[in-house]
Order: C-alpha cells, then structure tokens, then sequence
C-alpha cells in the first residue's frame, strides 16, 4: 500500500501530542508515506514516518515563531514543500478517514461556516498561478493584506509602536491572515476557488462543533458522508483540558485511538 501518494507535514517543537501521533499513523495506515520535518530531534513519532530537517525545505525563524504561534510559518513551509516535494500537505492535526486519490491535481476544501477555504489539507500543482502568488504574498509582504477593510487596517495601525516585525503585525491583528485568508484571497484571484471540494471532503465537522470529538455521548460519524476523507481535529481550537487528559471512553478521540494503536496516555502535554 505504500505506492499511495506521498503526503508531509511540519512539527515545530520536541515532541508530539497523541492527537499529532494519531493523525500522522491514520495516513501510513491508509498507505499514504509520511514524512515528518521537524525543528528538533521529535523522537516519539509512530513507527514508519520519515523524520526529515525542516531546513532541507526552509530555515524556520525561531524568533519570530515564538512572536507568533508554532504553527505560523508552516503557512509558508506548506508551499515550499509542495513545489519542492510534491507531496500532499497536512496538517497534524488531520485524521485519514480514507486514502486521497491518486490522481486529483487539486485537494482543497471550504471548511466552517463562513465558505472560506482552509489549507490543513492541501494539494496543488508545483507551477501554477496560485503557487507563484502564494508564495509572492509571504516573501514580499505588502502594507495590508489586499483584502482587509478598515477596521483590520486600523487594527494593524495601533500595533505600529510595538517592537515586533512585520509579519507578526500582521499576524497580532489578524491571526489567519496568512493560513485561510490568504488561501482564499488567492484561489479566488486565479479562478482556482471554483476547484474547491465541500467541506463534507476534508473538513465534516465545523469548527464551531470541535468538541463534539471528546463527547462520549457524540455521533461525529453523523458528519461524514461518503466523500470525506479527512477529519479536521482543530486542535487550536480544543480546550486545554484535552491536551493534559485522555479522552473520554466512547468518544470519537477515543476510539479513534483504539482504532489506530495510540496510547493517549504516553503523550500528554
């Protein structure tokens, strides 16, 4: 089964959580190789992903990790990985419900309940338009955003006296502006948002509900049709409860768990 395409991600710290162990095993055990590039020795990895230095794709600025978030510049890395590797990123956060196909040039999907695009599961051509205007955005970024109305503009000027560079501006006043929004903005500038899957695909469960994975009494399988192949954790989003305890028997987490072979309990956080 390892002749699936290959799929990647990035970890920017020492260790994963075993919502991370479990995500990255679900796509080896769907046949998809993972590779893993990471900032630091991660040795708590399931068996069979590729650990791999993220410098062999781009140096990742600590500094201005620590200014923003740990998942801040995988906004950017994501890009580089695609046009360099070809794989199918992923999030760690995103659990293989079935394999991607072998063949869809485009793997993107609406999420939420807005009809914005997200980008935690992503598949585009190495040259393409939107590849170029991605990355154009990150390596010169310009005043504003092109899509922010006043008020975000406004935001960004009240941090202007604060000692952080440009890019966390940016970031401090809109956090997804260079995750979602910026993947949005784009797609839509290019003709690209047209090749959108439904968030039924890649995103069943809607942000707002992400609890609804730690519910012993949830039917989060009510979501999924079909067509879902990737089931969005959020964990940004989950609450520090579940990062310091095991999941709830019965719950989807749970089981999710028993399901692939992860023991919750040996990597808390």
């Amino acid at each position: 089964m390892s002749s699936r395409r290959p799929v990647a991600s990035l970890w920017i710290g020492e260790s994963l959580h075993y919502i991370n162990q479990l995500c990255l095993k679900s796509h080896l055990l769907h046949g998809h190789p993972v590779t893993l590039y990471c900032t630091d020795d991660v040795q708590n990895a399931p068996e069979g992903v590729k650990i791999r230095p993220a410098t062999e794709i781009m140096n990742i600025d600590m500094d201005l990790v620590e200014a923003t978030s740990a998942s801040f510049l995988s906004n950017v890395f994501r890009y580089k990985m695609i046009q360099e590797t070809g794989a199918i990123w992923i999030d760690c956060d995103a659990f293989c419900h079935a394999p991607f196909d072998d063949d869809q040039e485009f793997i993107f999907a609406g999420h939420g309940m807005l009809g914005n695009l997200n980008c935690g599961v992503v598949a585009i051509p190495k040259d393409c338009d939107l590849m170029d205007q991605l990355l154009n955005y990150y390596e010169n970024l310009p005043d504003y955003p092109a899509w922010w109305n006043k008020n975000q503009r406004r935001k960004m000027d009240r941090l202007q006296k604060q000692p952080m560079s440009h890019a966390a501006r940016i970031y401090k006043a809109e956090r997804t502006a260079f995750g979602p929004q910026a993947f949005t903005y784009f797609a839509k500038q290019t003709g690209d948002f047209t090749k959108a899957m439904k968030p039924e695909v890649l995103y069943p469960v809607p942000f707002q509900l992400n609890d609804v994975f730690y519910d012993p009494h949830g039917r989060v399988e009510g979501h999924f049709t079909d067509k879902t192949i990737s089931v969005h954790l959020y964990t940004n989003g989950t609450k520090p409860w579940w990062r310091k305890h095991a999941p709830l028997p019965n719950s989807y987490m749970a089981r999710m768990c028993e399901q692939v072979g992860i023991d919750p309990n040996a990597a808390l956080m």
